[in-house]
Order: C-alpha cells, then structure tokens, then sequence
C-alpha cells in the first residue's frame, strides 16, 4: 500500500504471519506491561513464529541489555535470543561511533543498556562531566535515576559536548499505569541547556537502519502501540505496520491520526498477526467492514450496524481518515466508539 495516502485500514487475504517474513515487534505495550505479559501475547507470538515468521523485539527501552530483555521474554514463555532484540541505545551507539573517534569516553545517562551497547562499539561509558566525554548519552534509566544525573549531562552540554538521546517517548506503559519515559527526562535537560539532542529511536530512520541491519528483514510487519513511534517509524521506513490496542493508543486517538500514524492494520492485540484483515469497502452509504457501516455526518462519526468490534473500529478508521484527508479528524466519535466499547 501507497504509504503516503492511506485513506483507509488495508487488507490481507492471508494471515499476517505468512504474508510477511519478519515481525519487528514493539515490547512495552504489546508483548508485556510492567514485565508481566499481555493476555494472549505468548501464544500469539509463539504459533506465529512456528508458522515460519521470525520474531524481532525492537524497542525504544534503553534501559536493559539484550541479553537481559531475551531472558525476560524467555521467561514469559517465548523462547528468545539476545541477536533477537533490537533497541535504541544499540541505534544510538551506532550513531555516536559515526561520530566520535574510536575508544572515545561517552557520558552514560541511563541504565545497563546504553553501557553495553556504547562498549559494543569500541566507546568506554564514564560517569561524570568531568571524566573528558566526546558525547553525552541519554537513554531510559529506570524510576529510581538520581537527580544528580540530569546535572552531570547538563555540565558537560554547556561545555560544547554533543548530547544524543536514544529516544524520546514521553510515557512508558506499566502494571500500574503510564509512567513518564525518557522523552520526559530528556526534557529537563533541554530546558536546563537550550541544547537539542541527536535522536535515534523510533520513529527516526537511525533506529529502522538498526533494524535492517541487525535482522536482515526483507519483508517486515511493524508491530505496535504507539502511533507517534512504531507506527510513524514503520511510515518513515515505508514498511507496513499492525497496531494493537493493548498499550498506550486508544480509539479515538487512532480515529484522529494523521497520515504518517495511520498504520496499515488495527486489531485488539497480537492475535492480529495469526489472522487475515478484512477489507473495508466504500459504499455509498459510508464505509462497510463486517457488519458495520460508517460515514461521516452531523458533526460527528457515525456507525450502523452489528458485528465485531474491529470491523466497526476498521470502519471508522477509514470514514475519519477520508474524511481528514492529509489532516486531522476533528469529528466526535464517541457515540460511535461507545457502541463498540472502546
């Protein structure tokens, strides 16, 4: 499908898993919340990948290793491998390596995950302003990163070193709730400085160029929750993408997208790879998927009809999106997404 005019959610006759060779799968939000899985995660991922799909983890998480991550799936109940997990401080490590000269000392703000990466890349992670840092790295550290730490990367920024950011997701999804992520901590700094950080997780091309390289996909499925990352940086790769509404997008932010959030499939949760999608026709009446019927009128989004919820969310998918065009559906779908319970 035309990345730049999807008007609509797409079709597949056959099951995601068999259509496409690899699945880059998100983690938080889609594979587990808080560490514990996401009902019907495990099952999903292991019938796809014993259909013949490979299973990539790509996540904008700096906080842990591969090694660490692959244990946690491993324990979840998929068998994982550390080359299996792609995340943003390996992409921002190749990005400061292109950079700096080699065995240069870079300032660590954040968890294991960024030291690994940096030593992977021939770079030796230091702790302080004061250790003589070519760069200044910014990845997720986890609840309890000290204070003291914004600091430490706001002394070296204000001496001209350059600063990078894995990535910069304001909320990252737990048991308990939505927290704030590295893209919040990312902001103290910025407002301390006025500097602007080299960014390199999703949706930004250094992160999907990690991706290729690492998986060596020819034919990937984007699998996420986000539509400001997993699904902007399956558009800006022009791959084609599943959302799932187990993390942090709901119905009517969906609804609203503008063009480069709109992915190319929407289902309930990762059970949307093992099935085919169906194909949402344009009627004169509205927009048909299933059982349901959807048109933009009065103001507002409106939907007829009976059926899976899905195919009605499918169905208002493209009744907004046409109606937006290359903009933003300002249209009130709550009547509509009420009847659906979302």
């Amino acid at each position: 499908m035309d990345q730049g005019s999807r008007t609509r959610p797409g079709a597949s006759e056959r099951v995601l898993s068999e259509a496409y060779d690899t699945a880059l799968l998100d983690l938080d939000g889609v594979v587990y919340a808080g560490g514990l899985a996401i009902p019907y995660a495990v099952e999903s991922l292991i019938a796809a990948r014993d259909g013949g799909m490979r299973l990539a983890y790509v996540t904008n998480n700096a906080l842990r290793p591969p090694e660490a991550v692959a244990a946690h799936i491993t324990e979840l109940g998929v068998a994982t491998e550390p080359a299996d997990v792609i995340n943003s401080a390996q992409a921002v490590a190749r990005l400061i390596s292109e950079q700096v000269p080699a065995g240069s000392r870079v300032l660590v703000i954040g968890g294991e995950g960024l030291r690994v990466a940096l030593r992977e890349r021939g770079l030796v992670p230091v702790e302080s302003a004061d250790d003589d840092p070519a760069a200044v790295v910014q990845g997720y550290g986890g609840p309890e990163l000290p204070w003291g730490r914004f600091a430490e990367a706001c002394y070296a920024i204000a001496r001209g070193v350059p600063w990078f950011a894995s990535n910069t997701d304001l909320t990252i999804p737990g048991a308990r709730g939505i927290g704030p992520g590295n893209g919040a901590a990312v902001e103290v700094v910025r407002i301390a400085t006025g500097a602007e950080p080299q960014v390199a997780g999703k949706p930004l091309p250094p992160m999907h160029r990690e991706t290729i390289l690492r998986t060596g996909a020819r034919v990937p499925l984007v699998v996420g929750d986000r539509l400001d990352t997993d699904i902007e940086g399956a558009f800006n790769g022009g791959v084609d993408s599943l959302l799932v509404l187990t993390g942090v997008t709901d119905g009517a932010g969906l609804l609203a997208a503008p063009p480069e959030h709109r992915p190319t499939y929407v289902d309930a949760d990762l059970r949307g790879m093992l099935r085919a999608q169906p194909a949402v026709a344009a009627l004169a009446a509205g927009f048909v998927c299933g059982g349901w019927t959807a048109s933009a009128r009065g103001g507002e989004l409106a939907l007829e009809g009976d059926g899976e919820a899905m195919d009605g969310l499918r169905a208002l998918c493209a009744a907004a999106w046409t109606e937006a065009g290359d903009g933003v559906c300002t249209l009130d779908p709550g009547k509509a997404l009420a009847r659906l319970g979302l």
